[in-house]
């Protein structure tokens, strides 16, 4: 019986990993895009987790990601801006930038 747990919450271990990965993915992926079409420079080509919590939505429990990125208006400069995932869908987007507001 022992065994069948350890294997279990190595499964359980596995999933979540992979899981964040593709939401990792996906997050960069819009982020990246998003700045492309506001003509904005994506800086690192990547994007860091910021939190990580759980949200009940109509379809049950989800893991809530928030991740931050940087890029540049002009080549000069560092800014900052997030992206928050419910499970792998897209909840919020912000450049912070001025015109959003």
């Amino acid at each position: 019986m022992p065994t069948i747990i350890i294997l279990l919450l190595f499964a359980a271990l596995v999933w979540f990993w992979l899981d964040g990965a593709r939401a990792r993915e996906i997050a960069t992926a819009i982020s990246s895009a998003a700045c492309k079409q506001r003509g904005l420079q994506f800086l690192d080509q990547t994007v860091a987790l910021r939190s990580l919590g759980l949200r009940w939505t109509l379809e049950g429990v989800r893991i809530r990601r928030v991740f931050r990125f940087d890029f540049s208006e002009e080549g000069a400069g560092r800014r900052s801006g997030h992206i928050v995932l419910i499970g792998i869908r897209m909840q919020e987007f912000s450049l912070g930038l001025p015109s959003e507001e």
